[in-house]
């Protein structure tokens, strides 16, 4: 019996070798143990370069064993993304142009779906009449406060997965949350409006207290709620309508439901349920904040869904119908057209203009005589 040996190599993933599972298990935990460290002593990464840096080190350490160009290829990606991220973020704050922000119809639209229900009272007010205790911290202050941070993170280590696994669904990702952010950014220009503790304030409103943060208490983590309120504060107050918070919610689940089970959908969707509840409890939008965040989203969807079909389309027939004349160009010449003879030509060759005869057979030998006048064997050599 004879055992048949192949030299079949072991497959190994493109651009490295073969990914050792303890070499990755000390790199994440290298990474978790200094991030948690930076979490206690700096803060939660809610800036877009921090954010940014942590990402980047988290990819690094999760494939370690690949060459440093894989490394550098994630910021090469990125980078345009952190700088529009960065450039949003700072671009806010001129939104208000120094006018007066929308508050009144806001809260006229929240008394109006939700009135019957909450006596007259806009629904922030009810739910913190019914569950906010000034002197003491429950565990949904807690759940709140970690869903209100989420919005940080979720969204882009979402797309860190997708640019992991497949650079195609990460580009279609980006391009729909790009198209949502800058729809919001021009809303925010075109209608500044103010958040439920804006116009407490303000007088508009009864009591709002601000308390999206407020659940980090219980855990002794001063630093880390502080740097997030004072994020908070440098943050431009008017932009709240359209809710990005619950839009960026609502968007990562859309964007991988047709890639999941229905029957985790309930599940997935629960996670947008309770990015609006944190908000509309905590003070931080209306109810109508968030119904047209919503609403942006499947606008997202749409067009940038029609875009896409309408490029692809393009692309097929540009390939499918071969080059395109330029325009006021010379028209391209036919291959089947014959270039022209020189000038002084040898017998048997067609002159200029004249109509090829039949192909002669080839010989080794001398041509054979024709009777007739004998014909011009003068040839142009040049010099």
């Amino acid at each position: 019996m004879h055992a048949t040996v192949t030299d079949t190599p072991p497959a190994t993933p493109p651009g490295g070798a073969a990914p050792d599972g303890r070499r990755r298990l000390v790199a994440m935990s290298i990474w978790a143990v200094a991030f948690v460290a930076c979490w206690l002593l700096i803060g939660l990464p809610t800036d877009p370069l921090y954010a940014f840096a942590w990402l980047w080190a988290a990819t690094i350490a999760w494939r370690s064993d690949r060459p440093w160009r894989t490394h550098l290829g994630f910021a090469r990606d990125w980078l345009p993304v952190v700088v529009l991220l960065a450039l949003y973020n700072l671009s806010r704050g001129f939104a208000d142009n120094g006018a007066t922000p929308h508050a009144y119809e806001l809260i006229a639209a929240d008394r109006w779906m939700f009135g019957w229900l909450t006596d007259g009272q806009v629904p922030t007010i009810w739910l913190q009449d019914h569950l906010y205790d000034p002197d003491g911290i429950h565990w949904w202050d807690v759940l709140v406060s970690w869903v209100y941070f989420s919005h940080f993170v979720v969204t882009l280590t979402a797309a860190v997965v997708l640019w992991l696994r497949s650079r195609a669904r990460w580009g279609a990702f980006m391009r729909r949350w790009g198209f949502l952010c800058a729809a919001g950014l021009v809303t925010y220009f075109a209608y500044p409006a103010a958040p439920p503790w804006w116009a407490a304030q303000y007088g508009m409103l009864s009591d709002v207290a601000r308390i999206s943060t407020r659940g980090w208490r219980e855990f002794g983590m001063h630093g880390a709620g502080n740097l997030l309120n004072a994020g908070q504060i440098a943050s431009n107050p008017v932009a709240a309508m359209p809710s990005l918070h619950t839009a960026w919610a609502l968007f990562v689940v859309v964007f991988f439901l047709g890639a999941t089970r229905r029957r985790w959908w309930p599940l997935l969707l629960c996670y947008p349920l309770a990015m609006t509840f944190t908000l509309v409890y905590a003070g931080e939008h209306y109810v109508i904040d968030v119904l047209v965040g919503w609403a942006y989203v499947g606008l997202t969807f749409l067009v940038v869904g029609l875009a896409e079909r309408w490029w692809a389309a393009r692309r097929a027939r540009r390939h499918t119908g071969g080059p395109e004349p330029v325009d006021g160009g010379p028209e391209p010449e036919s291959a089947a057209t014959p270039d022209p003879a020189p000038t002084g030509t040898v017998p048997g060759q067609a002159g200029p203009g004249a109509t090829p005869a039949s192909p002669a057979p080839v010989t080794s030998g001398p041509a054979p005589e024709t009777p007739g006048p004998e014909p011009d064997r003068t040839v142009s050599l040049g010099r």
